[in-house]
């Protein structure tokens, strides 16, 4: 019997004042009740809106389907025909801009929650399934992936399950890419990740960890000495971007990259980790992206008085909506329409402070957004003794240094065509190494793109 709710099954979380003090995952996850409740929500659609959202195609009427009689493997299988990493999507995808976005059930109320049921149908896989993954019969060619985000994971799975023998090249010691060294633990348990890679290593997959391509080996050398036929590079965009401002190099300032990285990858917070990091008492993070809130939330996980300094207003915030809500509920404080001028520190180059300007917004600028404008006199200081920048990544330039005869843009991002391909033959490119940083599920849209491509040219199709 369908269910005509307006609004979705709610979502049960930790307490807002329990989880700011933990590392645990805040949101807790549909019950099977709360599952098939929701997914009879779902009308079924003949047209299926839906799927025009998603990246890598979901069959999504026909997962929700299964879901709505109670068959979850089935779902589970529906879901992974065209996504790799279903449990990860179901937790970080900005659905309510996707697929959610064109749910019909959203026009007169709030759509289907697409994004918590593929969360639901890939745990109840991942907690019941026995049945190992099969290794594919080998079809004789060699593929390198540089990166294990994503994208890389993506196009490395697409090409296992074709029979190629594919070896992945990350530059860390583990794999999984901004899904380990930047996505905290309470939005995605790295067991998930773990699990999604340990998936790969059943089908074929080689994991190289500790290999920067680009210093450690070169692409050339993946083709030329290695016997690779084709290559894809998923490097990601990793190299922090800062603002031109006195007292950028004091103690005490962070790139949100370096900030996140240290939490997430290193477990920086424990007291007995090997690399530990400030507890600092009072943080700004510079940015409203969904970077800014991850830096924001771990800081206040650390102790801290948080704010948010951002130059636009609240609705300008390009952080998930869903992201700043937490926020706000586990108690940082956001400081908008505001923007640093200067970080001053005490006679020990330690952060004790940061100089702020007012802004107002004027009219839009190249980006359809208005353009904020500083408010002569406006000036105020922030009590703190560490700073976050989180302004937005480049992609890391070693690739481009030792890679000349492939076409890099101004930003330093990958030129590819519709496929994937770059300017040197046999080369691939997908996700941020190519758009610059951008979401999970676009990076793995690139990846499935380019696995596409490489099997049309490698099989001769």
């Amino acid at each position: 019997m369908a269910n005509m709710s307006l609004v979705k099954n709610p979502m049960p979380s930790q307490d807002p004042n329990v989880r700011n003090k933990n590392f645990s995952e805040v949101a807790l996850g549909y019950t099977a009740e709360q599952a098939i409740d929701e997914a009879q929500r779902c009308l079924n659609c003949k047209n299926r809106a839906c799927m025009t959202g998603c990246p890598v195609m979901v069959h999504i009427p026909e997962f929700i389907a299964e879901v709505a009689k109670g068959n979850f493997e089935e779902a589970y299988q529906i879901i992974s025909a065209t996504s790799a990493l279903p449990a990860v999507c179901g937790r970080v995808c900005p659905q309510e801009s996707q697929c959610e976005k064109y749910c019909v059930r959203g026009k007169k109320g709030e759509p289907v929650a697409i994004g918590r049921l593929e969360r639901f149908v890939a745990d109840w896989h991942n907690a019941n399934a026995t049945a190992a993954p099969v290794k594919p019969e080998s079809n004789g060619h060699k593929v390198a992936v540089v990166g294990s985000g994503p994208a890389g994971l993506t196009c490395a799975g697409d090409l296992a399950r074709k029979g190629y023998d594919v070896t992945v090249f990350e530059a860390l010691h583990l794999a999984g890419g901004v899904l380990v060294y930047g996505i905290p633990e309470f939005r995605l348990p790295k067991a998930i990740v773990q699990k999604e890679v340990d998936g790969l290593k059943a089908l074929g997959v080689t994991i190289a960890t500790n290999t920067v391509v680009g210093r450690t080996i070169s692409v050339d050398e993946l083709m030329n000495d290695m016997g690779f036929e084709a290559v894809f590079i998923g490097s990601g965009a990793g190299l922090p971007m800062f603002m031109d401002i006195p007292g950028i190099n004091y103690r005490g300032v962070y790139s949100a990259n370096e900030f996140l990285t240290r939490i997430n990858l290193m477990k920086a917070y424990r007291e007995d980790a090997d690399t530990p990091i400030q507890h600092p008492k009072k943080v700004a993070v510079v940015g409203g992206g969904n970077v800014a809130m991850d830096a924001a939330r771990c800081a206040k996980r650390l102790g801290a008085e948080v704010y948010i300094v951002y130059r636009r207003g609240m609705e300008e915030l390009p952080a998930r909506k869903e992201e700043v809500e937490h926020a706000e509920e586990e108690g940082i404080i956001f400081k908008t329409l505001c923007n640093p001028v200067e970080i001053f520190a005490d006679e020990n180059d330690d952060v004790k402070g940061i100089r702020c300007i007012r802004m107002e917004l004027g009219e839009p600028d190249a980006s359809g957004r208005r353009r904020p404008i500083e408010v002569s006199g406006s000036e105020f200081e922030l009590d703190v003794d560490c700073v976050i920048m989180s302004l937005g990544t480049n992609p890391n330039p070693l690739i481009k240094d030792t890679t000349p005869d492939m076409e890099f843009n101004r930003k330093g991002g990958i030129v590819v065509n519709e496929d994937g391909l770059t300017s040197k033959a046999n080369v691939y490119a997908g996700g941020d190494a190519v758009t610059g940083a951008a979401t999970v599920i676009l990076a793995m849209g690139a990846g499935k793109t380019a696995a596409k491509a490489i099997d049309e040219q490698l099989s001769g199709k």
